[in-house]
């Protein structure tokens, strides 16, 4: 695995624009990077700016009320000086993303077959009857069964783990080098989720393709990631790799969301929460985002906003108290 990065996201910052002149603080100062064959795992709570990250990078946000700063460097390219023209060229191509939902993504007008036979030839040419080819191969990859006749249902026939495959065929059709798999896993029950999960493991292994999963689903990242983004308020508060996280982690949010988690080994009669709410990101506090819910906040936290520093080697924070095993040792 290489160690350079595929793609680089430098001080990205991203504001909507209301009709009513509400300016909402989406994403701030955003630094990111991603390696060829790395899978980077980007979490937080809904709302925290995951997603709109991810539209960002593939274009898709509206020029409109969508107001886009920094720098998104991804093979040779700043995708936000990019001209139109060039990034229809590259998405779906070498940029390619599995949305949230598939059946809201999937054209119900069309069988599954021509969405994604229409990819192919407007990436890689060719002849239609190739193109069908590649796709029942393509549905065959990702364990589809009967592929020659699934190739030609619509997606209204297929169940939601089929269709959340469809959506991952067709993002693989041109061998993308950068896969952003927004929330793959939401829904599906547990034993299809796993499945995805296997089949995601299987792609990077077999294309070498860089991923970013989003979600919110801890137990996912532990399964699949090399290392994990941990997002809050439009900030990422902390960077590490995925062992490390989960053994230390530095940032009082990531704390509160490993706990949350349910434990088998573990009897409590209410589950764990994060006290509090987000901040109102028409309106973000001067200081740290998660000093209201924070319960290791001092004054300091309050008056000037965090930097994000280095604890440990490849180990990032944004909390002034790290490393926090001084703070209950």
């Amino acid at each position: 695995m290489s160690t350079s990065p595929l793609i680089e996201i430098k001080d990205l910052r991203i504001r909507f624009h209301g009709d009513d002149g509400r300016v909402t603080h989406a994403v701030d100062s955003v630094d990111l990077s991603v390696a060829n064959g790395a899978t980077l795992g980007l979490v937080g709570e809904s709302g925290c700016g995951k997603s709109v990250t991810s539209l960002a990078i593939m274009g898709l946000l509206p020029k409109q009320s969508a107001e886009i700063s920094g720098a998104i460097r991804f093979d040779g390219f700043d995708l936000l000086k990019t001209p139109d023209q060039t990034l229809r060229d590259l998405r779906g191509n070498r940029l390619a993303m599995i949305f949230q939902e598939p059946m809201t993504s999937l054209n119900p007008s069309f069988t599954i077959g021509d969405q994604i036979i229409e990819t192919i030839l407007r990436h890689r040419g060719g002849s239609r009857r190739s193109a069908r080819d590649r796709a029942i191969e393509l549905l065959r990859r990702v364990h589809i069964p009967s592929p020659e006749r699934r190739v030609d249902e619509y997606p209204h026939k297929l169940s939601g783990g089929m269709r959340q495959r469809v959506m991952i065929a067709m993002a693989l059709a041109c061998d993308p080098r950068l896969l952003i798999a927004d929330e793959p896993t939401t829904a599906l029950d547990v034993t299809l989720q796993a499945q995805i999960l296997e089949l995601m493991r299987e792609l990077k292994a077999a294309s070498g393709a860089a991923i970013i999963l989003i979600t919110h689903d801890l137990g996912v990242v532990a399964e699949v990631c090399d290392e994990v983004a941990v997002m809050y308020a439009g900030e990422i508060v902390e960077r590490a790799p995925v062992d490390e996280l989960f053994s230390t982690p530095q940032h009082p949010y990531t704390v509160g969301l490993l706990g949350s988690i349910p434990r088998l080994d573990h009897r409590a009669e209410q589950l764990a929460t994060i006290e509090g709410m987000v901040p109102n990101m028409a309106q973000p506090p001067a200081g740290c985002r998660f000093a209201a819910r924070c319960p290791f906040v001092l004054d300091a936290c309050t008056r000037a906003p965090p930097p994000l520093v280095e604890i440990s080697p490849g180990h990032l924070s944004r909390c002034i108290r790290a490393p926090l095993e001084l703070l209950v040792s």
